[in-house]
């Protein structure tokens, strides 16, 4: 690991090594410590004071018996070395032992991890034997995770989110079902929209010049990206800089409501836009811009419910906790933000609908979202 070393790198870990007794530390399980990990994370996102996690791991090492020494060893140094306040525990039982160092200050990431990893060298190496230290690989995770948004992959650190791999892996089969539902509403809605489809072309042909397909990078769980997909409602060649704008004063809180036609309620919108076409306003107003994305749905990219999905100009405004809208499930067509209020939602209840939609999912659900989308979108609630 090549890190840079710095004086204020090397107070903050001294002051994370402190001598405590032993006898008043406890270790935890997996699953307490998983949930701990997951537990900071969410007061990290109130807080905004990040946390570091330590992964200390022996796989390397094919005896069981001096396995077990090592890791009694290191978490006897470990107990002995760390604050009262960090916790220590399993981070995979008997196999990679986990701190977590609570509640930082952090101004230089690189010089923070280049220091903690030559302490925590010097405590492992006072005592562990040289063939024990060799064994020991040593990773550091800090959150909030450094998100790249210029890769196509998972930005997201897997390590810091075990939980939700864990809460998958328990719902297979209604993750299954959730799926199959997708397949099957999404193939009907492509069939039965079909005739549709070419009547739509056409007027946007016949409106402006371009191609017919409006393509764009969004964000999909876990921050991977992928292509979506809209019938085009908007002249070729705007420029985006109105929205991110707008966008980020509304992620903010900053952002005005703008007028809406008709006597509906003002709306967090921009709602006469001027890179808008003929053709691209009446098919807002009704959401036919938006059936394209059943193929998204038939790719696996998005389900027929869920948040809607971002652009990534969009997160990288976010604050930490925004992110887990588009970490808990898969984006969708519509959702509970579509069929409450829409446009007329401030973001960060915005944002509430979608985490609780996340954490209340059920197939039954997803079937009471779609009953009421329809009316949503004959009425234009919301849509512009």
């Amino acid at each position: 690991m090549n890190l840079r070393h710095s004086g204020n790198g090397s107070n903050l870990a001294v002051s994370l090594f402190e001598s405590v007794p032993v006898e008043e530390r406890e270790v935890l399980n997996e699953g307490t410590f998983k949930r701990m990990i997951s537990i900071e994370r969410k007061r990290t996102g109130r807080s905004r004071k990040p946390f570091l996690l330590m992964l200390l791991d022996t796989g390397n090492c094919q005896d069981s018996k001096k396995k077990k020494e090592a890791l009694d060893k290191i978490l006897a140094a470990l107990l002995a070395s760390t604050r009262e306040t960090d916790v220590t525990g399993w981070y995979r039982d008997r196999g990679t032992v986990g701190v977590l160092f609570t509640e930082l200050a952090i101004d230089d990431k690189h010089s923070i991890l280049g220091t903690m990893l030559t302490k925590v060298s010097t405590v492992l190496q006072d005592n562990l034997t040289f063939e024990q230290f060799n064994q020991i690989s040593v990773s550091f995770h800090i959150f909030p995770d450094d998100w790249d948004h210029d890769i196509s992959g998972r930005p997201s650190n897997p390590t810091l989110y075990s939980d939700l791999s864990s809460r998958d892996s328990t719902r297979r089969v209604l993750n299954g079902t959730k799926r199959m539902m997708d397949i099957v509403g999404s193939t009907v809605a492509l069939i039965i929209c079909m005739p549709f489809f070419l009547i739509i072309a056409l007027a946007i042909k016949a409106s402006s010049r371009g191609p017919v397909f409006f393509r764009q990078q969004r964000v999909g769980r876990y921050g991977k990206r992928f292509t979506f997909l809209k019938f085009r409602s908007m002249y070729v060649g705007n420029d985006p800089s109105v929205h991110k704008q707008y966008v980020t004063k509304f992620i903010a809180g900053q952002a005005e409501r703008n007028p809406s036609n008709g006597n509906r309620s003002d709306a967090y919108k921009l709602t006469h836009d001027d890179r808008v076409t003929r053709a691209g306003a009446f098919l807002r107003k009704r959401s036919l811009d938006e059936l394209p994305q059943f193929l998204n749905v038939l790719k696996g990219d998005m389900s027929l419910v869920g948040p809607r999905p971002a652009i990534p100009y969009e997160v990288a405004a976010y604050q930490t906790w925004h992110r887990h809208r588009v970490l808990e499930v898969k984006p969708g067509i519509t959702g509970m933000w579509q069929v409450n209020g829409r446009n007329r939602v401030k973001f960060d209840d915005m944002v509430r609908l979608d985490l609780r939609y996340a954490r209340s999912w059920s197939p039954w659900l997803d079937i009471k979202i779609l009953m009421r989308t329809p009316r949503a979108v004959l009425m234009g609630e919301g849509a512009y």
